[in-house]
């Protein structure tokens, strides 16, 4: 990673007299401190500097980009999943696009009577079937579902990572979390695009001092 003059004035400044507070660190530089905070997030996240509240910002000795990728791959799916919106599969696809609208999500995971995963619907998969079709309301959703085997789903111990490289993999926006009990897929969560996007974006708020 290349740093940019700045960046390189700070790293210098911190290697030098750190542990130092962001405040000071702008002091030295005659700026303001919400103008160094971009740099200093980058320099944390990238393993350049360290950061621990109220003690201020030190040189970490690691690599390049370490320290990030420690933090990523430590965060795990059980910590930011959401609560998953889960339909019945013989609920029509009217009352599943009424479902998704007043939840305000983009996949539906789809139950058995025994509440185990059958299926997923998605916004294609109804916008799809709802288009010149005047009767959704006779048609059930099992009808329309991705079924299994072809769901991607993760289990609540996965990383983040590899819940996030499933997704790309297969360009969807969200995974079901679940539970094998050993009868079925139990969903006991989910995690979109949403919650790892925020996730990420945590590391540089935990070094924000």
């Amino acid at each position: 990673m290349e740093l940019n003059k700045r960046q390189t004035e700070i790293f210098e400044i911190v290697k030098a007299d750190g542990p130092i507070t962001g405040e000071q660190i702008a002091e030295r530089l005659k700026l303001a401190r919400a103008t160094i905070r971009p740099d200093l997030a980058i320099l944390t996240m990238a393993g350049f500097l360290d950061a621990r509240p109220r003690v201020g910002y030190f040189y970490s000795g690691k690599r390049p980009a370490q320290s990030v990728a420690d933090s990523m791959t430590g965060m795990r799916v059980r910590d930011f999943q959401s609560i998953p919106v889960v339909v019945e599969e013989n609920i029509s696809v009217y009352d599943a696009i009424c479902q998704m609208f007043l939840e305000d999500v983009g996949t539906l995971f789809v139950v058995d009577q025994s509440s185990f995963l059958t299926g997923v619907l998605s916004r294609k998969d109804l916008l799809r079937t709802s288009l010149g079709n005047n009767e959704l309301e006779k048609i059930p959703v099992h009808v329309i579902m991705t079924r299994m085997p072809n769901i991607t789903y993760c289990d609540k111990q996965d990383t983040l990572l590899h819940a996030a490289k499933k997704m790309i993999d297969q360009q969807i926006d969200s995974l079901p979390v679940v539970v094998d009990n050993g009868e079925g897929l139990e969903v006991v969560g989910r995690v979109t695009k949403t919650n790892i996007t925020a996730a990420f974006l945590s590391l540089a708020d935990d070094h924000e001092l």
